[in-house]
């Protein structure tokens, strides 16, 4: 897994993709410290989580670790901290949580 690469904003768009109806496109939105970050990438977060849950894994494993940085960016594991996502009994869950933690350890 690609934990600690920060994937592109187009990267992450093609993978949020997957959420839309055909034709459809989600927006980049720049935040006050100027960065940009690509909107879709928390729902995609949890669509592949239950993808997870459901034994898939390889190119899903890739998608979750991708939209991490793009979350902690956005301050999801501030409210809801990287312990709380391990300790559950979602696998899921726990993964994003492990990943999280790496990745915060990095930076």
């Amino acid at each position: 897994m690609k934990g600690n690469h920060m994937q592109t904003p187009n990267e992450l768009a093609s993978i949020n993709q997957k959420i839309l109806a055909d034709g459809e496109t989600l927006p980049l939105v720049q935040l006050k410290d100027g960065s940009k970050v690509q909107t879709g990438t928390v729902a995609t977060m949890l669509r592949n989580i239950e993808l997870y849950n459901a034994g898939a894994r390889g190119a899903i494993e890739q998608e979750l670790a991708a939209a991490v940085p793009t979350v902690i960016k956005v301050g999801l594991f501030d409210l809801f901290p990287p312990e709380e996502w391990i300790a559950g009994d979602n696998p899921g869950r726990r993964l994003v949580g492990q990943l999280a933690k790496k990745i915060r350890g990095q930076v």
